[in-house]
């Protein structure tokens, strides 16, 4: 095998393995960090600085601001966060992102092999599934760094080639080859912690004077364009969301190349204040630290200076893409869900929260709607109802793939395990709820196109009985969004109510036939209501028992759980 095949797979190989251990020592970050990473994400919502924070720690979590700014991208097209918001996260998240420079400029080489085994004892032996999560990322630590050696070893031979020497002269000489060359490897890798590293390794090769082959000097314009590289992963994942959603990957792009075209008139003075922060040695043991300082040093101060800019950052992506936001997402579409997020079970979760909060208040109005048809009869509009409907019929089905794909990804933990399918049975219920209410329905417009109707004692009725269920709908919605088990146990109770309900107006009907006040070819369809509104009760106490097995809608820390709309209790 000659030196340049040799050298291209073990570049290759050396990657993949980087990329490898960064992907699941994410993973691992995120399950090992559990309820924490859901404060984290509490900030999101405040205001600017508590943004910028916790763009910064979530993305020290997921190692990637790519991650990052795809999960804002994410909230801000359901519109759970304002453009203001999404692009102070976007600003901390670009500082967080410095944080694997930071950890690859250790001197740990010898050290690699000991920490893979230390890493892997931990999670094989390991019976408490958070310790299993710590000793992965231990282990994925290790391989990190092991494919960063990978690399630097086969790159050590380029330092003496006289190609690559002259090339790298002209990079130092000519900044916007730098730029243009970081921003064309981060492209190709989609990772700029990645093609950071290989740049960290690479710095510290030395070059035919003894000196870094490169030099901070060369280093920082491939920095630059790493930076801008890793914009390119937030316009792809906005494309075919909100208009905000767009505006705040624009954004992302804004904050990177201003800082970039301002730092490549002071490069000779950003690397002499960067070798003044960094410590002292030889170029060769000491640049791979100083790149990590420019890293974390570019950002910082980009930062610092848009945040207190941020209305005129808004003002620029508003002019880029003008316009008000428009309703027009399709209304049998979920609202929340982003396929996007799946990988992120914490972010994934509350999305499914929120998903059906709304898939719960539009089964409230379906309710509603149906017993608006019983009363008002032929001459009720059946459009609402029907468009309610649908709605119900297809945002429950879309939770449940959502869901499935959740756990087909393999990266929830056990009590996420738990609780995510806790939410798929609470989704579950509320579809089938939407079932019996067509099926009444369907009942009731049979019964108006052959011209049969139900007596005013039948009707007052079965009214009564739609009260006692969407009553109990309502307490059921609020247990489960509150962890309310004193109302869990009530709609247990409440089914009682409803079965001796049942069966004393079947008993009135039948009353009503032997007197000849009613239709005796109404029976059937009479007590096929009350059967489907008691099967309606027993899944709103499948829910509440779910409820008393703490199961809950995912909210962020310090959240309000919302109420469904129009949730002013019916007696029960």
């Amino acid at each position: 095998m000659n030196e340049t095949v040799r050298t291209v797979f073990g570049l290759a190989g050396g990657l993949a393995l980087f990329l490898f251990g960064m992907n699941s020592m994410s993973d691992a970050l995120q399950k090992a960090a559990g309820a924490k990473m859901k404060k984290v994400l509490a900030f999101l919502t405040r205001n600017p600085v508590m943004g910028a924070l916790a763009g910064a720690l979530v993305t020290a979590i997921l190692q990637s601001s790519s991650a990052t700014t795809v999960m804002v991208i994410g909230f801000t097209s359901a519109g759970l966060m304002t453009l203001p918001q999404a692009i102070s996260v976007i600003f901390g998240a670009n500082i967080g992102t410095t944080m694997t420079a930071q950890l690859l400029a250790f001197k740990i080489s010898d050290y690699i092999y000991p920490i893979i085994f230390a890493g892997f004892l931990i999670s094989f032996l390991a019976k408490r599934e958070k310790v299993r999560n710590v000793g992965l990322v231990i282990f994925s630590f290790g391989l990190l760094f092991e494919g960063i050696e990978i690399m630097g070893s086969v790159m050590k031979p380029l330092a003496s080639s006289p190609f690559f020497i002259e090339m790298m002269g002209r990079v130092k000489d000519i900044p916007v080859l730098g730029v243009l060359l970081g921003c064309g490897m981060t492209l190709v890798v989609q990772s700029s912690s990645a093609t950071i590293a290989v740049l960290q390794n690479f710095a510290a090769t030395p070059g035919p004077d003894g000196g870094s082959v490169i030099g901070l000097v060369g280093a920082i314009p491939i920095l630059l364009g790493d930076n801008i590289g890793t914009t390119i992963t937030a316009l792809l994942a906005s494309i075919g969301q909100s208009k905000n959603a767009k505006r705040t990957a624009i954004a992302h792009s804004f904050f990177n190349i201003s800082g970039t075209i301002v730092f490549m008139f002071l490069i000779p003075w950003f690397a002499r204040f960067v070798a003044w922060i960094s410590p002292r040695g030889a170029e060769t043991d000491i640049i791979s630290r100083q790149i990590a300082n420019a890293h974390t040093t570019f950002n910082v101060i980009c930062t610092l200076v848009w945040l207190p800019l941020l209305p005129l950052m808004v003002k620029l992506v508003m002019k880029v893409i003008p316009g008000a936001e428009t309703a027009a997402r399709d209304a049998y579409r979920p609202e929340f869900l982003d396929e996007s997020l799946i990988s992120q079970p914490v972010a994934a979760m509350y999305l499914v929260g929120r998903e059906i909060r709304s898939c719960a208040s539009h089964t409230d109005q379906m309710l509603e709607a149906a017993r608006d048809e019983l009363g008002a009869g032929t001459a009720a509009d059946r459009s609402v109802f029907d468009g309610l409907y649908r709605n119900v019929e297809s945002v429950q089905a879309a939770i449940i793939r959502y869901i499935s794909k959740m756990f087909a990804g393999g990266g929830l933990t056990e009590t996420q395990a738990e609780q995510t399918a806790g939410l798929m049975s609470v989704a579950s219920d509320l579809g089938r709820i939407g079932d019996r209410c067509g099926e009444i329905v369907m009942s009731l417009r049979k019964i108006g196109s052959d011209d049969r109707s139900f007596s005013t004692q039948a009707v007052s009725e079965l009214t009564a009985c739609f009260n006692i269920s969407l009553g109990l709908f309502r307490m059921t919605v609020d247990a489960i969004e509150q962890q309310d088990l004193a109302k869990a146990a009530k709609v247990s109770r409440g089914r009682k109510k409803m079965r001796k309900a049942q069966k004393q107006f079947n008993k009135a009907h039948l009353a009503r036939i032997s007197a000849k006040e009613c239709d005796p070819s109404m029976t059937a369809d009479y007590s096929g209501i009350l059967d489907r509104l008691n099967r309606i009760v027993d899944n709103c106490v499948d829910i509440a028992e779910d409820a008393m097995d703490r199961v809950t809608l995912p909210t962020l820390d310090g959240e309000k759980a919302e109420k469904p709309a129009a949730a002013a209790a019916g007696s029960v």
